[in-house]
C-alpha cells in the first residue's frame, strides 16, 4: 500500500513503506508522513514558524567564498578548490569531515546532503531555496527560519580572523542570494564573536534587511558572554528591538566530551551545556538587569535543562547572593522571562515533559523549531499532538510567541 503527497508542483509523490531513502530522494517524499499530518492536526489553522531550521551551506560553499572581502583570502581559496578539488566545499573551514557522524555513518542520507533534483536548478542560492520551499510546505510552515550547518562551528576555528571573514562572506551571500528571493524564508543571522567590533558592523549593516530578523550567536565557543567587550553588542541590538539567541552544537573535543567514546553519549551532552554555561553566565552576571529589554532565545538544546537549571541556580544563589549582587530575583525568575525552543523535544515521558512545560511557561516562553534536515528533527504535530496542552498552548508555541518575538 502506498502513501500519496502533494508537492509543490501540485504533482502527486508515490512512496512504499519499504523504499530506500538516498541522498537523491526529494525531500517531500522523506516528509510525506508530515504532510499527512497537516490535515490530521488542522495544521493550516495555525500559523506556524520554524524557529531552527537549516540548509547545507557547504554544497554553495564555492559561490559563497567569491563574497570574501580579503584579496588574499579568496585567493586562497580559489587555489584550494582548484588545486584540491575535494576541498570544492570545504576551502578555509574549520569543519572536521572525518567526524561528521551525525548522519550515522551515513544511514540517514538526507543529513549528510539533499542531492535531490531540483528542476532547472542545480547549485548555489538558487537551489537551496528550492530546497527550503519544499520542506515548509511539506511540513505545513508559514515562516521558518533558516540557519547554516557546519558554519555553526566557525567560533571553534583555529584562526579567529578567518573564522570572522568566513562568517561575514556568508553573511554577504544570504543576505543578497538568499532571502530575497522568498519573503517566508527568515534567518537570524550569525554574529563574528571573536571580534565585538564586527558584531556592530553586521547588526548596522543588516539590521535593517526585512529577511534578518534577528543576531545569531554559537554556542560551541569558549567566550565568557558576560564580558565587558560585548555590552555595546548588547545595548545595539536592545535598542533595535532585535532578538539575540544562542544556537547550541556538539563539540567532539571539549574536555568533558574528549572522554566519551561513543557520539550518542557527546550528542547528548554537548549540545546542552554549552547553552547551559551561557546562560548561567548571563543570569548570575546580571545581564538581564543591565539590559531588560533585549530578547535572548536559547536554541536547539532541547528542554530536559531548564529545570534543572533553575533548581540548580535558584539553590546556589540562595546561598550566594553576595556573589550576583546585579539580581533582584532568582535566576530561575529571569529565565522565565527568556526564550527557549522545542527541539529536539524529549518526550519519552509524558509527566516529565508535562511538569518541564510548567515550570518554563511553556506558554509563553517556547517557540516550535523542526531543525530540519538533521537526523533529529521534529515536524509541528509533536506540538499540535501533545495531549496536555489546550488550545492556547498550541497556537503560541507553534507560531504566535514567535510572532511576537520577531516582531512578524
Amino acid at each position: 500500500m502506498s502513501i500519496t503527497a502533494a508537492t509543490d508542483s501540485e504533482q502527486l509523490v508515490r512512496i512504499s513503506p519499504t523504499q530506500e531513502i538516498t541522498v537523491k530522494t526529494d525531500t517531500r517524499v522523506i516528509l510525506a508522513n508530515a504532510t499527512k499530518d497537516i490535515e490530521k492536526h488542522n495544521l493550516n489553522d495555525y500559523f506556524i514558524v520554524d524557529v531552527d531550521a537549516h540548509h547545507v551551506e557547504q554544497d554553495s560553499w564555492s559561490e559563497i567564498a567569491e563574497y570574501l572581502e580579503s584579496p588574499v583570502l579568496l585567493d586562497s581559496s580559489r587555489q584550494m578548490m582548484k588545486n584540491w578539488p575535494r576541498a570544492g566545499n570545504l576551502a578555509l573551514w574549520n569543519n572536521q569531515p572525518g567526524l561528521t557522524m551525525q548522519d550515522v555513518s551515513g544511514r540517514i542520507p538526507h543529513q549528510a546532503q539533499l542531492a535531490e533534483e531540483t528542476e532547472g536548478t542545480t547549485s548555489g542560492s538558487e537551489r537551496d531555496v528550492t530546497l527550503v520551499r519544499r520542506a515548509m510546505d511539506a511540513m505545513g510552515i508559514d515562516i521558518q527560519i533558516v540557519f547554516p550547518q557546519p558554519m555553526l562551528e566557525i567560533g571553534l576555528h583555529p584562526n579567529p580572523e578567518i573564522g570572522v571573514a568566513l562568517l561575514e562572506a556568508y553573511n554577504r551571500w544570504f543576505t543578497t542570494e538568499v532571502l530575497p528571493r522568498d519573503p517566508r524564508i527568515k534567518t537570524m543571522l550569525g554574529l563574528p564573536f571573536e571580534d565585538p567590533q564586527a558584531c556592530l558592523r553586521t547588526i548596522e549593516q543588516y539590521a535593517d534587511h526585512p529577511g534578518v530578523i534577528g543576531f545569531l550567536v554559537t554556542s560551541q565557543r569558549h567566550a565568557g558572554v558576560h564580558d565587558n567587550q560585548y555590552m555595546p553588542v548588547y545595548a545595539e541590538l536592545e535598542r533595535r528591538n532585535m532578538p539575540l539567541g544562542f544556537h547550541a552544537g556538539p563539540n567532539y573535543t571539549d574536555t568533558m566530551t574528549s572522554t566519551m567514546n561513543k557520539f550518542l553519549s557527546a550528542h547528548a551532552m554537548s549540545f546542552v551545556t554549552c547553552n547551559m554555561t551561557h546562560l548561567t553566565n548571563w543570569v548570575i552576571n546580571g545581564i538581564p538587569e543591565r539590559f531588560p529589554g533585549l530578547k535572548v532565545i536559547w536554541i536547539e538544546s532541547g528542554l530536559a535543562w531548564i529545570p534543572f537549571m533553575m533548581q540548580r541556580l535558584d539553590h546556589e544563589y540562595l546561598m550566594r547572593q553576595s556573589d550576583a549582587p546585579l539580581l533582584t530575583k532568582k535566576p530561575s525568575e529571569y529565565m522565565r522571562e527568556m526564550y527557549y525552543t522545542t527541539q529536539p523535544l524529549e518526550a519519552t515521558d509524558d509527566d516529565l515533559l508535562q511538569s518541564t512545560l510548567k515550570a518554563m511557561d511553556a506558554k509563553n516562553t517556547l517557540m516550535y523549531s523542526s531543525d530540519w534536515p538533521h537526523w533529529d528533527f521534529d515536524v509541528p504535530s509533536r506540538i499540535a499532538g501533545l495531549p496536555f496542552l489546550d488550545e492556547e498552548a498550541k497556537r503560541n508555541i507553534l507560531g504566535e510567541t514567535a510572532r511576537k518575538v520577531f516582531n512578524l
